[in-house]
Formats: C-alpha cells, sequence, structure tokens
C-alpha cells in the first residue's frame, strides 16, 4: 500500500538568524568556530546586538527541518514533529513550514506559552559555519511530539541527531525508532555533528541499538563515533551499527555503502561561500531519491549537486525553481 509521506521527521524547531562575520569576531567573543555550541538566551542576544550589521536572513531552520523542506521542494511528501511556543517566531516558524508543504504535529494543536528556540548562525570568509543555539522550547520536545499515525503512513522516518543534548529528546529518538520497527518503517539517522559525537556517544548508540537502516554523517563524525583514525577503518565499523550508510566528505564527493558494495560519489565543483545546510540537503535529497526509484547511486548524484548549490549561496535551503532544475539535470 502507498504511503501518505515519503518522510517523517522528527527534530528541533528553530527560526534562524544567519550573518556573515569576519574571523576576528569569532576569536574576540570566544566562539568555537565550526560547531553547533548550545547557549543561552541571553548569550545569543549579545552576540547578535554585537555583530556590526543586521541584514540576517530568517528562516524556519533546525536540521531535520532543512532535510524534510528538500524532500519536499524536490517533489516528495514530508512531515515533521516539532515544538515552537506561541509567541511571534513560532508563527513565523510554522507559517514557513506551511509554505514549504510540510505537515506538521502542531497545526491542529493549541501551543503552549515559552520561547521558540532560535539558531545564530555566523559565516565566515572560509565559508566554515558556526552555530550558537538558544533552544528555547524545543528542548522540552518529547514523545508527546510523536505522531505515531504519521510514522505509519510513512516510507522512512528521519532522527536529529541533535535532540540527543535533552533527556527528552533522547527519549523521543527512541521511541520514534521503537513504533517505526513496530510497524515496518525503515529508521534514517543523522549524526549532526562532531561536537554532539563527541559529547553524547553513548546515547547515539542507545538509540542505534542493534542497528539502523540508514546513517547519515560526515567524515568527522564517522571518525569520532567509530574511535578510529582513518575513514577506511571507520566504514568498516560503521557497518555494526547500520545496514547502509552515507558518508560525507566535504569537497571530495561521498561514500554511500548500499548494504553490499560502496559507491563513491564524485563532487560537483563548486565555489563555497556558506557551508550551512549541506549535510542537511544532502540528507533531504537522498531521502528523495532512494523513495523516487533512483538507487543509491542515483540519489547520491542529486544529493551531491544539490548540496554544491547550497555550499555556492548563503542560506541552507535551495528556491523551488532551483530544487526543481537540479533533479532534471539528473533525471
Amino acid at each position: 500500500m502507498k504511503k501518505k509521506y515519503n518522510v517523517y521527521g522528527i527534530g528541533n524547531a528553530l527560526v534562524d538568524f544567519e550573518f556573515t562575520v569576519e574571523d576576528q569576531f569569532i576569536k574576540e567573543h570566544n566562539v568555537e568556530k565550526g560547531v553547533m555550541t548550545l547557549v543561552d538566551e541571553d548569550r545569543q542576544h549579545k552576540l547578535i546586538k554585537d555583530i556590526d550589521h543586521n541584514d540576517a536572513e530568517m528562516k524556519s531552520g533546525g536540521s531535520a527541518a532543512n532535510t524534510v523542506i528538500a524532500v519536499s521542494q524536490f517533489g516528495g511528501k514530508a512531515y515533521y514533529s516539532c515544538k515552537v511556543a506561541n509567541d511571534q517566531f513560532g508563527d513565523f516558524y510554522l507559517n514557513d513550514m506551511k509554505e514549504a508543504g510540510i505537515k506538521t504535529n502542531l497545526d491542529d494543536e493549541e501551543r503552549p506559552e515559552g520561547i521558540t528556540g532560535k539558531c545564530l548562525v555566523m559565516i565566515t570568509e572560509d565559508a566554515e559555519r558556526t552555530m550558537n543555539t538558544y533552544l528555547g522550547i524545543t528542548s522540552e520536545l518529547s514523545v508527546k511530539e510523536i505522531d505515531e499515525y504519521a510514522i505509519k503512513d510513512s516510507e522512512y522516518v528521519y532522527i536529529e541527531g541533535y535532540l540527543v543534548a535533552t533527556d527528552a529528546g533522547h527519549e523521543a529518538m527512541k521511541m520514534t525508532k521503537k513504533l517505526a520497527e513496530e510497524n515496518s518503517i525503515k529508521t534514517a539517522l543523522t549524526l549532526s555533528d562532531p561536537s554532539m559525537v563527541e559529547l553524547f556517544t553513548e546515547r547515539f548508540r542507545d538509540v542505534i541499538g542493534a542497528s539502523v537502516d540508514l546513517l547519515f554523517c560526515n567524515e568527522k563524525e564517522a571518525l569520532v563515533f567509530t574511535g578510529t583514525d582513518n575513514i577506511v577503518e571507520a566504514r568498516e565499523a560503521l557497518k555494526q551499527d547500520a545496514k547502509k550508510f552515507v558518508i560525507t566528505q566535504g569537497a571530495n564527493g561521498a561514500m554511500i555503502f548500499d548494504g553490499d558494495t560502496f559507491i563513491d560519489i564524485e563532487p560537483y565543483q563548486t565555489k563555497a561561500v556558506d557551508t550551512n545546510g549541506a549535510g542537511d540537503m544532502y540528507a533531504g535529497a537522498f531521502l528523495y531519491g532512494i523513495t523516487h526509484d533512483m538507487g543509491y547511486a542515483g540519489a547520491g548524484k542529486l544529493a551531491s549537486l544539490a548540496s554544491s548549490r547550497i555550499v555556492a549561496q548563503y542560506g541552507p535551503r535551495l528556491a523551488w525553481h532551483e530544487a526543481q532544475e537540479v533533479l532534471h539535470k539528473i533525471k
């Protein structure tokens, strides 16, 4: 029976504010470059205040949100479980998700009082993205936000790795995977960020359990998670945790294990100005591809081209017509 959704995603709901900054700003403000750091609201406000311009682009974000939006832009159907507050940023978030064609658990629910989470994305001249995130009410995302009926009506669940940072989020990850497995729905997980893997390796292993159907990670995350020194050892170790997996390698393309063999995906040449959202786009394009009969090699090519377009611009999303252009170039 055909499913209503290609992908059911669960993850943080954050309103992204993206700025370009100098390396000097990063150093002067003691910001750890190139990773996601959780901060309190006062710290985030101070950083925004100290940035000497006010041209931030505002988008609904969160890693898994960017991924399900990508699925939708290519022509797939996606659902997103998340948590935002009954405030102006919560209003903005849900309206933006509706415009992207994403059904959420909050469409028919009353939102609680609180503060919607925000992510300050700082882009330096070397195209590196550094994120300082105030989770706000998304830190309270729990099993209550899971929609079991939507999971049953999906081909894949896609679980955001950043959720390991909270006890409630960790439990939501495990419950989502449990419900999916009980209903024969395939499970996909992203490791999300090297700092998350370093801090919460055991929680990731707790979520993965015996195995996941599909794992997404970049090269650094793969090395940290497996405790290995090189990618050859890491990819062999990952076979113990995932039936299939994708290791993105930036300018060197990607490595896919399809359950039997390794597939090397060549990179598309591009000039990177902003790496924010590249991994999210890769996962979204890949999930669209494998749920639309493109095979693992075809899905990898689509994901590689789409992510190359993302890093060549500012912001974690393509315009709708750009996503369709990418799709038609591969098909």
